[in-house]
């Protein structure tokens, strides 16, 4: 792996050591699914997102700190801890909301959070009804009659209950309504404001770009890129649409540099723009430009121009 790659994907570690570093970290199960070389280092406060599509790896990660897989080969440290050696304290320590909710038959949803209360040694009764309240939950019913949306409630209040000093968090706001993701996005606040680590994996970008101060993006199991919001904004990226009068092409588009996905129909032209736009601009100019439009990509927007072509070219931006 390239240095220049390699130290590309390590966030900033203050005094104290990383909430979650992870060294070459593998788990292959053949056939190119898994993670594969995953190094990174996740500083203590602060919310990072985990991005990309369903099966890029996310929750094989997030599983594999969680010691519910080993690795093939390769390290996680949660907590300056070995996430296999240390399995158990680490539990103890995280706040984990897994992406499948496992099955409570003839229970109810308040006998189901008591109970993985009491496997924590105790958690306050006060701290669970608030939550519930603020979910709008209803303690008293049965678990396996609830929706998907309340038992994602049930997996959150579980994971935020004993304020966990590091949350790790695969998909936390599936099945909730706006109101109730709203609500979710101010406990993630509360808990960083008093100086947890947020760890979450998603696919909703608008979400990430919302509470995630970092992100990392991953593909086909091995990590993209590492940056922040305004890392990932500085990428420039420009939608730009023209009227022009004169004679132009889409190859007269492609050869102007950082242009992409350049198109001319009937003297509309469009294409995107990485970077500087002077010299796009001379190019409409000269092609007699009689109207024109230009916005700045969303972070979806950039997100999805990063996953086209082959993984390996991307991994070099």
């Amino acid at each position: 792996m390239a240095v220049q790659q390699k130290a590309a994907r390590t966030a900033g570690t203050p005094a104290g050591g990383p909430a979650i570093a992870c060294s070459d970290l593998t788990k292959d199960y053949g056939q190119g699914h898994g993670i594969f070389d995953l190094d990174l280092s996740i500083r203590r406060g602060g919310t990072f997102g985990f991005i990309g599509p369903n099966g890029a790896g996310k929750t094989t990660t997030i599983r594999l700190l969680m010691d519910l897989i080993r690795p093939t080969r390769g390290r996680a440290e949660v907590l300056g801890m070995d996430a296999s050696r240390d399995s158990l304290t680490i539990k103890r320590r995280v706040g984990y909301l897994p992406g499948e909710l496992a099955q409570f038959p003839g229970v109810t949803a308040g006998y189901v959070i008591g109970l993985l209360a009491g496997l924590r040694g105790g958690v306050d009764p006060g701290r669970i009804a608030a939550l519930a309240e603020r979910f709008g939950l209803d303690l008293g019913r049965k678990y396996e009659n609830l929706s998907h949306g309340n038992k994602q409630k049930v997996g959150l209040i579980q994971a935020f209950m004993h304020e966990p000093e590091l949350l790790i968090l695969d998909e936390p706001t599936m099945g909730l309504d706006p109101l109730m993701q709203r609500e979710f996005h101010l406990l993630v606040q509360e808990s960083v404001a008093r100086g947890a680590t947020v760890f979450l994996s998603s696919h909703v970008l608008s979400e990430v770009e919302l509470i995630c101060d970092r992100i990392g993006l991953i593909r086909d199991g091995r990590l993209l890129r590492v940056g922040s919001l305004a890392d990932f904004r500085s990428l420039r990226i420009h939608r730009v649409e023209a009227v022009v009068t004169g004679h132009l092409t889409a190859a007269d588009l492609a050869h102007i540099p950082g242009v992409t996905e350049p198109k001319v129909e009937d003297h509309l032209a469009t294409c995107a723009i990485r970077g500087s736009v002077a010299p796009l601009l001379a190019s409409l100019s000269a092609a007699g430009v009689t109207e024109l439009d230009s916005h700045e990509l969303s972070l979806e927007e950039v997100f999805l121009a990063e996953f086209e072509g082959p993984p390996q070219a991307q991994a070099d931006h």
